[in-house]
Order: C-alpha cells, then structure tokens, then sequence
C-alpha cells in the first residue's frame, strides 16, 4: 500500500515535470516498480526508451529502498545531506533539475515534512535542496510546501534604549513634582522655564550626535558596497570559444595568436601567452574559456580582441587553458551561483577592475575553476583544468 501511494506521487510529479497527463499512467503504477515507471514515462515523452547511466540507476534505486521507518528513514536522510554538500542538484552537475531529482524529492517528501526542528537542523545541505526543489520545479498540488525557518534580521537595542528613556522621563518628572511643592510659584516657574531650555538643547545636540554618527556610518557602507562592485566577477564578460586556428606571432617567441570563434558570426582574434606550454597544434580545434569584454588592442603590433583564461601551478611551469565542458555551447556566458549582474561593455583598464578580480579565480583541490570558491558553470556543467589548486589568469 506504501508502495502504491509511493509510486502515485512519483507518476504524478514526473508526468508534471514532463508535461504529460498523469491520467493514462495510472494503471501503470500497480504492476511496476519506480524504473519501470520512469522508462515508461521517459519513452512516452521522447518516443524512445531513456538511457539509464550508472547515475540514473543508482538515485532509482535509493528511492526504491527508501525505508518508511522513522528512524531508518532519518539515517538515509543524513547520508543524502552529505551527499548534497559540494551540489546543487542530484544529477546534471549544474543547476538544472533533473529527473531523479523530481523522483527522490517524491520518496522523500512525506519524511522530510514530518521531521521535528532538531532533526531539521542536522540536515542543513538537504534541507537547502529541498527548498531548491520545491520552488524550481512545478510539481502541480500534488505536495504539501514544506515550510523552512529563515533567519531574520532584528535590529538589538530597541527595546533596551525604550526602558532607559522610560525610566529618566520618570524619573525627571518625579524630581520635577518634589521640586514644585518646595519652590515658589515663581520659583517654579523659572525652574520649569530652565529645565524646557536645557531639555531642548540636549534634544538638539543629541540629534546632531545622531546625524553626525548616522553619516559615518553611510560612509564606510557606501565604500563597501563600491568596492565588492569593483570586484565581482558579473562585471566579466567570459564565454566558451573554440580555436579554429591557432600561430606562432611574427615578432614573439613566447606569444601564439588564436582565431577563435565565440557564436558572433566572425572570428575573434587573440594573442595569448603560450608559446612556452602549448604549439599551434594542441590548440587547434580545442574549446577555451575567454574574457570577450576587454579593450581590444596590439600586442607587438597584432590585435588582440580577448584574454584567453588559463590555469598555472604555483611556479608557472604549467600552464594550460581553462576546459569548458563536454556538450558545452560555444558562445554561451559562463555563469556563477548565487552571483547575478550585467558585464561592462568593455572594461575600463583605468579602473583595473581584472586586476582586482582575478586574484580571486583559482581552481579547487579537484581542478573545478571557481570565483572565490564558486564554480565556473556552464549549461553542461563547470569548467576545469587538469591543474588542481592553480591560479587563474
């Protein structure tokens, strides 16, 4: 019966996530398991059979031994948060969800949802792809929303400063009170007459305070938010090329010249560094990550209209170009999790805005190219080098 109920949310969610009409697989869902139910669903989209890799069948066959047992199930859950640390989603490499995704968030849901905040909090990696899920892919009313606590932001102090303005107003006007029933009318008078003059210019000194300290504050915030600007890898314009052809420079024994295409329609040429690492013939036909937004210029005399990116060791006696993906576009903009922002049209070099930039660009201890430890993805996935560790320029 778990089975059945199991399998109804699977057909529902996927035929969803294919747009397909759930309707005609529901005879389907008593006499198969979960992968006959995916190739059934996956053929009637595409018309043919799905190709069930090593990565397919491994997520098919953790939602089909997914334990309905509390405490068996919350086990599971944590060897998922610990798969899901360096990933965004199960499958893809990317961003993009997959088919298993939708899958496993099916098996998945019903425990997930019952979990009380203390186990929440040990799932944080999950709990982060749960959200991703839920709210990436449409997956009809079939699911329940399940509702994450977020941190807030509440300003401290408030309700401190509240009681000591409370308490000294109190405390003024009882000393006020004492003060009138010994002095004189006239006393009294003149007193209230100093207290409202000394009163107010502490009012205004404290609201000059207030602004002075307020300004600033503005000043380094403002200086803060300019500088993260001047450094934010958004403002590059990189894209995957491929070099249709590729020479030595006429003048420079340790320059080469690249003709690469990068989707416009023409052929950009560049002259990058790499006579020393690589020959004409290595880099003919080969896919290359570049900055396609720097001002063109000569160097020794050839135009250069773009900055081949390239991974070094420390000493810089290896150097190889950045490698985009198998199945990635050419022409298409790698991106950055989580970092959005329009490219100049061409970098200004007064600003030095590359220089600022690139002494965040390296490659991680498994050779993925990253910006401050964000990968450099494209829609087949990141870019890498064979160059673990590596500065990029």
């Amino acid at each position: 019966m778990v089975n059945l109920s199991r399998n109804k949310l699977i057909v529902s969610a996927l035929s969803k996530h294919l747009s397909l009409d759930s309707n005609q697989f529901l005879g389907d869902v008593l006499e198969n398991d979960i992968k006959s139910l995916y190739n059934i669903l996956k053929s009637s989209k595409n018309g043919t059979p799905p190709e069930n890799n090593d990565q397919i069948t491994k997520w098919i066959a953790f939602a089909e031994n997914f334990p309905t047992d509390s405490g068996a199930s919350f086990e599971v859950l944590k060897g998922l948060n610990e798969d899901l640390v360096p990933i965004s989603v199960l499958l893809g490499n990317g961003l993009k969800p997959s088919d298993v995704d939708v899958i496993v968030f099916s098996v998945i849901h019903s425990s997930v949802i019952g979990l009380s905040k203390s186990d929440r909090e040990k799932l944080p990696h999950l709990l982060r792809w749960v959200d991703y899920i839920q709210n990436k892919v449409d997956l009809g009313d079939a699911f329940e929303k399940i509702q994450l606590e977020k941190a807030k932001f509440e300003p401290q102090g408030t309700k401190a400063l509240d009681k000591v303005e409370i308490e000294s107003g109190a405390k003024k006007t009882a000393e006020s009170t004492k003060n009138a029933d010994k002095l004189e009318a006239e006393v009294k008078t003149k007193k209230s007459e100093e207290v409202k003059t000394k009163k107010s210019d502490n009012v205004k000194k404290g609201t000059a305070n207030k602004e002075a300290t307020q300004e600033k504050k503005k000043a380094p915030e403002a200086e803060t938010v300019e500088n993260e600007k001047e450094v934010s890898v958004s403002l590059l314009n990189i894209q995957v090329g491929l070099i249709s052809k590729a020479w030595k420079h006429p003048s420079a024994d340790s320059l080469l010249v690249e003709e690469i295409d990068v989707g416009e329609g023409k052929l950009r040429q560049v002259v990058s560094g790499l006579a020393k690492y690589c020959t004409p013939e290595q880099l003919t036909n080969r896919r290359v990550v570049l900055i396609t937004n720097v001002k063109p210029g000569k160097l020794r005399d050839v135009m250069s209209e773009g900055l081949v990116l390239c991974a070094s060791n420390e000493d810089h006696t290896i150097v190889e170009p950045l490698l985009p993906p198998e199945g990635s576009k050419v022409g298409e903009r790698v991106s950055f999790a989580g970092i959005d922002g329009k490219p100049e049209d061409v970098l200004n070099p007064k600003k030095k805005q590359l220089d600022k930039i690139t002494p965040h660009l390296f490659t991680d201890d498994k050779g993925v190219a990253t910006f401050k430890g964000i990968p450099f993805l494209t829609s087949a996935g990141p870019c890498t080098s064979s160059i673990p560790k590596a500065s990029i320029k």
